[in-house]
């Protein structure tokens, strides 16, 4: 396995991600990693590494803030908001990292997933509900409401959303929502819920950011083998 970041621009503006890639010349299944809302970090990175050192999977950690680093909250705050309130703009910066991902030749088109955490698990479905040809997505303590649920029939691929009991940026009528969206479109969707897990569950380098964000290593452990059983799943492989 080998890795390495990728500079790429959209409307002028300079994002760099990180790609991982697998050993081997064959053609791989292509994953997306979203990260979480401060910014690219070495979380979202070694799971892109993981992605192709344990899996066999290519995959590529995109920047949707721009930079291709960790920000301080002044800086991270105003960027966030915007996505958080511009489902399109958010749709367009997942696609532009979906571009770069594709565009590798070990890329198989045919299976194509997107993962996320926190915002980034929020981008991933949005990639979805955006009709991407996207055929796996999962969302690790990812937000789940959508300003436009009626945009779910567009998803094509199945879903995953792992998700901490404890979590108070997903509380259980966000849940009870994203059920009936998902339902009504009828997507093929599985929610994993992890009692005593809060939100960032998965990555240490967030615990103790915030109030009510906090790294659990059994979901954790957990949900990184529901993600690997369900990409299996999905890709054949």
């Amino acid at each position: 396995m080998e890795s390495h970041d990728i500079e790429y621009f959209i409307d002028d503006v300079r994002y760099v991600g990180h790609m991982a890639v697998p050993s081997g010349t064959d053609p791989r299944p292509a994953v997306l990693v979203c990260h979480e809302g401060p910014g690219l970090s070495d979380h979202a990175r070694s799971r892109a590494r993981r992605l192709a050192d344990e899996l066999g999977y290519l995959a590529f950690a995109l920047d949707y803030h721009g930079g291709g680093t960790q920000l301080p909250a002044e800086e991270m705050w105003p960027k966030l908001s915007l996505l958080i309130g511009d489902q399109q703009l958010t749709r367009q910066r997942a696609r532009a990292g979906l571009d770069q991902l594709l565009a590798h030749p070990r890329a198989d088109p045919s299976r194509v997933g997107a993962m996320g955490f926190c915002f980034g698990g929020t981008m991933s479905l949005e990639l979805g509900r955006g009709g991407a040809p996207v055929h796996a997505i999962v969302g690790f303590h990812s937000g789940l409401a959508s300003a436009r649920p009626a945009d779910a029939a567009n998803i094509t691929g199945k879903v995953l959303v792992c998700i901490g009991t404890g979590d108070p940026l997903i509380p259980p009528e966000q849940r009870t929502a994203f059920e009936a969206e998902m339902t009504d479109a009828g997507v093929d969707w599985q929610m994993i819920l992890y009692g005593g897990a809060a939100h960032s569950f998965t990555n240490e380098l967030a615990d103790g950011s915030r109030p009510g964000i906090q790294y659990h290593e059994p979901s954790d452990r957990r949900s990184w083998i529901a993600m690997a059983n369900f990409f299996g799943e999905v890709f054949g492989s």
